[in-house]
C-alpha cells in the first residue's frame, strides 16, 4: 500500500500539511480549475536545471532532442539555456525557427528527410545535417548544384548495439531504418563518400542506439563498436545521441546525464576517440519534469474481474502505454502522500478497449467521481505524440515556477478541430 515515490515527481514539487500538490509553487487542484483537464503542468525550473546539466556535462554542442517535447516556449527554453536543438522534420525545424532559434544552433535529422525539408534546413543554414542514406546524399547534391550553400554533416552510423529495450525503442540494431550500418561496409561507403562530395563538409560521426536505455554499458559498447572508424576519419565530432532512460514506475532508476556523459566520455578516452563528444538527449531533460492532471468521470467495478476508473484523457495525450506497454503510476494531487491499497485500471474516453492509462494503478481507497487524478513523469512523448482521435481536443500546457503559472500552450477547440477542412456548406 505504498505512497506515490516522490522521485517521481518534478523537482519543485512540494506537499502542503494538508497533502495537497504544488509544483512551482503552485497549487495543482487549483491549475486544474483553473485550465482545465486535462492538464499537462511543468515545473519550468526543473526543465531549466537539467538543460544546465547537459551543457556542463558534455559542453555546448549538446542539443535536445524536440521530438520528447516541443512548443514555441520549450524551443525558447532550451535555447536561453545553451543547448543546441535537434529536430527532425520540417514541422520541428518551422517551430524552432519560429522560437528565434538560430539555423546554426540546430542539427536536421530524419530518416527520409525530403527534398523540400533539405531545402529548408540549408535555406536555414542548420549547423548540422545527420546524413542517413545514400539517397539523401543525391538530394543534398542536387541541392548544392543548384545553388544552396554546402553544410556540415555527420553520417549517422548504426552500431549493431542491442540497447536491451522495448523492440519499437531500439535503433542501433542491424535490423533498423535508422543509419549506415557497420557489419555490412555501409557506414565506411557514406564516409568516403561524405569526403569526396564537394556538396557538404564531414564533421564527424552520428550513432543512436535506442530510447528508454537504463544501462550505461550499451552506450560504452556502441563507443567500442565505431571507434575503428571514428579514429580512422580523425571525425572532429562524435556524437553518442541520446535515449537515456528515465524512471517512470516505484523501483526503477536510471544514470543522471552527468553519470551518463562520463561513462560516454571515459569510453571515447578508453578507445582513443579524441574528437569532441556530443550528445542528444530529449526524455532526460523534460519526461520527470511534468505530470498530466485528469478528471474521474466514471468508477466501474466488475465483480470478481476489476475496476474501471475512466478519465478525461487518454490515448490521445498518452499514447505510450497504447504503443509501448509502458507503464505509469497514478496518485490524487488532494492527497499525495496517501497510501494506495487498491487497484484499479485507468482507461480513457475513446472508443478502444486498448485505451489505457495504467493497467493496473494503485489508487486511495476514497477515489471518487470528480477528483483530480494525476499520472507522473509525462513530460515526454505525450504533447508530441498526441492526437484528436474522436476529435478529442488536445491539452494545454502551462510552465509553473516560483507561484505562477503561463500558459504555453492553449487548449484547442472545436473551432480548431474544423479550421483545416474545406468542404463547401450549402
Amino acid at each position: 500500500m505504498s505512497v506515490i515515490p516522490p522521485y517521481l515527481l518534478p523537482d519543485n514539487a512540494a506537499i502542503a500539511a494538508d497533502g495537497r500538490l504544488s509544483i512551482g509553487g503552485c497549487d495543482v487542484l487549483e491549475l486544474a480549475a483553473e485550465y482545465g483537464t486535462p492538464l499537462f503542468i511543468y515545473d519550468e525550473h526543473h526543465l531549466r536545471a537539467r538543460c544546465r546539466e547537459a551543457v556542463a556535462a558534455f559542453g555546448d554542442g549538446v542539443a535536445y532532442a524536440t521530438k520528447a517535447f516541443l512548443c514555441t516556449a520549450m524551443a525558447q527554453l532550451a535555447h536561453e539555456e545553451g543547448m543546441q536543438l535537434d529536430v527532425a522534420t520540417g514541422g520541428e525545424l518551422h517551430v524552432a525557427l519560429h522560437a528565434g532559434v538560430p539555423g546554426d544552433r540546430l542539427v536536421m535529422h530524419g530518416n527520409n528527410k525530403s527534398e523540400a525539408e533539405l531545402r529548408m534546413a540549408l535555406e536555414a543554414s542548420v549547423g548540422r545535417i545527420v546524413v542517413d542514406s545514400f539517397d539523401e546524399f543525391d538530394r543534398i547534391e542536387a541541392l548544392v548544384a543548384a545553388g544552396l550553400p554546402a553544410p556540415t554533416v555527420l553520417i549517422r552510423v548504426n552500431p549493431g548495439v542491442d540497447a536491451h529495450t522495448h523492440e519499437y525503442l531500439q535503433t542501433g540494431v542491424p535490423d533498423s531504418k535508422f543509419g549506415f550500418g557497420v557489419g555490412d561496409g555501409a557506414a565506411d561507403r557514406a564516409v568516403d563518400r561524405a569526403h569526396e562530395s564537394h556538396a557538404m563538409h564531414l564533421a564527424g560521426i552520428h550513432a543512436h542506439i535506442g530510447s528508454q536505455v537504463f544501462v550505461v554499458d550499451s552506450f560504452v559498447k556502441a563507443v567500442g563498436a565505431l571507434a575503428p572508424l571514428v579514429t580512422r576519419i580523425r571525425a572532429d565530432e562524435f556524437s553518442i545521441g541520446g535515449g537515456l532512460g528515465v524512471p517512470y514506475v516505484e523501483g526503477e532508476s536510471a544514470p543522471t546525464i552527468t553519470e551518463w556523459a562520463d561513462a560516454v566520455k571515459r569510453a571515447c578516452a578508453g578507445a582513443g576517440i579524441q574528437s569532441r563528444i556530443l550528445a542528444e538527449p530529449g526524455r532526460a531533460i523534460v519526461a520527470r519534469a511534468a505530470i498530466t492532471a485528469y478528471r474521474v468521470g466514471t468508477i466501474k467495478p466488475i465483480d470478481g474481474v476489476r475496476t474501471y476508473v475512466s478519465v478525461d484523457g487518454g490515448m490521445s495525450d498518452n499514447p505510450r502505454p497504447v504503443l509501448y506497454g509502458s507503464g505509469y503510476e497514478a496518485f490524487l494531487p488532494r492527497s499525495v502522500g496517501a497510501e494506495r491499497p487498491n487497484r484499479v485500471r485507468i482507461v480513457g474516453k475513446h472508443c478502444e478497449s486498448g485505451d489505457v492509462i495504467v493497467q493496473d494503478a494503485r489508487v486511495p481507497a476514497d477515489l471518487t467521481v470528480g477528483d483530480v487524478l494525476a499520472t507522473p513523469v509525462t513530460g515526454a512523448y505525450g504533447h508530441t505524440m498526441g492526437s484528436n482521435y474522436n476529435m478529442v481536443l488536445r491539452p494545454p500546457v502551462v510552465f509553473a515556477r516560483t507561484g505562477s503559472a503561463r500558459l504555453v500552450v492553449r487548449r484547442e477547440t472545436f473551432s480548431d478541430l474544423v479550421a483545416r477542412d474545406v468542404a463547401e456548406m450549402e
